[in-house]
């Protein structure tokens, strides 16, 4: 089987792969067909076959991403464990994941201010409602004795996911304002460091709260 044969299971994983990387180092509007079919070893030709045109190509890697990432959020705070433990885990995993990832959360900002039409969807993708009710149905009790009531819980929410998502936002920055993490190596270092540090101040300070 030739890499340019559409019965090639791989293809499509390929082409995402490769998509991925040239939207976020690029942005829609500099990133080209050609480019993600070199990186994705296949010929232009088979690429316009799996997508036709790059907005379509451009919405389904957005929100295949996005929803990859707030699948594996629900299933942390599904899981049958303490609050705190959840809040660790979470961001452990998002940190983890950003890592990864480096160019998302600028990325995904960038395009929803830039191109409104890739919002389309996320409604139902990233569903805020139903992780919400989740949270609270399974630590109403916790969150209570920390003073949080349900009316408090979009505050919370940004709250803790701003831990995670801001530094790598701000990266450049805060790279600029702190040599000692100019490097990525450093950097990474860094915000494996701040896994632990934002957990524990996100506790302190609901502790302070319920004083």
């Amino acid at each position: 089987m030739s890499k340019s044969d559409p019965a090639d299971g791989n293809t499509q994983e390929r082409i995402f792969e490769a998509a991925s990387a040239v939207f976020e180092e690029k942005g829609y509007t500099g990133a080209r067909m050609q480019e993600i079919a070199d990186r994705a070893g296949i010929n232009k030709a088979l690429l316009h076959y799996y997508f036709r045109t790059k907005e379509q190509l451009f919405k389904a890697v957005f929100q295949v991403m996005l929803k990859k990432m707030f699948q594996k959020i629900t299933s942390i705070f599904a899981e049958e464990i303490p609050f705190k433990e959840k809040i660790k885990r979470f961001l452990d995993d998002h940190i983890e994941f950003l890592i990864k990832n480096p160019k998302l959360p600028i990325f995904l900002l960038n395009e929803l201010s830039q191109n409104p039409s890739v919002s389309e969807g996320l409604k139902e993708i990233v569903n805020y409602d139903e992780l919400r009710e989740l949270i609270y149905s399974k630590h109403a009790k916790e969150l209570k004795g920390y003073g949080i009531k349900k009316s408090d819980m979009p505050q919370l929410m940004v709250t803790v996911v701003s831990f995670s998502i801001f530094p790598f936002a701000a990266r450049d920055m805060i790279r600029l304002m702190m040599p000692e993490i100019e490097d990525n190596k450093k950097f990474n270092a860094y915000m494996r460091e701040r896994k632990d540090f934002a957990s524990d101040f996100i506790f302190s300070a609901l502790k302070h709260r319920k004083k």
